[in-house]
């Protein structure tokens, strides 16, 4: 597994595009022209027990001998940014936005197994706000295709007005639920995710990059959406979702969920104002 050291470095690395002056500098200066994409792939990985459990309890999904749905996204995470901070790569880490997150599992990842995992980044394609690039993810066995995922990431600039602003779910409203979320929940994530960005840790490190207090990161939101859905979902499963709004820390977001056909439908929202955090969407395969 990636240690703290190694993500913490590996996400310095892809800040340093967004530094006047130490971004001209060779090895770190985006290339610009025409981008084709590019592929990483990682050595062959175990999953361990320990890793999958502190992600679980980070995210609220109960032990067990299989892994949560979305915890393969911590395996291609480190290979995210090092496809980001690649002078080839258009567009700098730090500003560019997580907009959507879909997850394929074919069937459940045993903890114990070996898998083998690459991403790969394409051209980019239009959006009304900027230009999106779909950073997709398989996880194989040595025979098999277990797990892929598709994260999308806005980087703003000139868009098309004419463009897709994004995926549209069926609505979910609030049951009830409500969950309080702490200061450090941005720290216990970074710590079991690799993901150290500044914005999800101190208030200091957020304000810095333009919000009010650090923030939690949207794969936590839509990992713990997933769990309080878990015990109802089929092994073969597609999870879709969309980030909205940031979610401040401290802070509480409101829970929904709803049947549909082929699934559930769900969403986080203000408890207090109704501003939707996240939306999303499960389907059976």
């Amino acid at each position: 597994m990636t240690q703290p050291f190694e993500s913490a470095l590996t996400l310095a690395r892809a800040a340093l595009p967004s530094i006047p002056v130490v971004n001209q500098l060779p090895g770190i200066r985006k290339t610009g022209g025409e981008f084709s994409g590019l592929s990483r792939t990682g050595t062959a990985t175990t999953i361990e027990r320990g890793h999958v459990d502190a992600f679980a309890r980070v995210c609220g999904f109960p032990t067990k001998d299989t892994v949560p749905l979305p915890y393969p996204h911590l395996l291609a995470f480190p290979m995210q940014m090092s496809i980001m901070s690649d002078p080839g790569f258009p567009a700098p880490a730090i500003g560019t936005v997580h907009l959507e997150n879909s997850i394929t599992a074919h069937r459940p990842l045993a903890i114990g197994e070996t898998v083998h995992v690459t991403v790969n980044v394409h051209t980019g394609r239009p959006h009304p706000k900027g230009t999106l690039y779909d950073f997709t993810t398989l996880v194989r066995t040595d025979d098999e295709t277990v797990w892929q995922e598709t994260s999308t990431y806005l980087r703003r600039g000139k868009g098309d007005p004419s463009a897709s602003s994004g995926s549209v779910f069926p609505d979910a409203e609030p049951n009830g639920t409500v969950w309080k979320l702490p200061a450090d929940l941005g720290r216990k994530y970074a710590a079991v995710s690799g993901d150290h960005n500044p914005i999800h840790l101190y208030p200091l490190t957020a304000k810095a990059l333009g919000f009010p207090r650090q923030i939690a990161h949207g794969m936590w939101t839509m990992a713990r959406c997933v769990a309080a859905l878990e015990n109802r979902l089929p092994d073969a499963v597609r999870v879709d979702v969309a980030f909205k709004k940031p979610v401040l820390l401290p802070g509480s977001v409101a829970f929904g969920s709803a049947p549909v056909d082929g699934g559930f439908a769900f969403s986080l929202t203000s408890p207090k104002t109704s501003a939707p955090h996240l939306a999303g969407r499960t389907t059976a395969l």
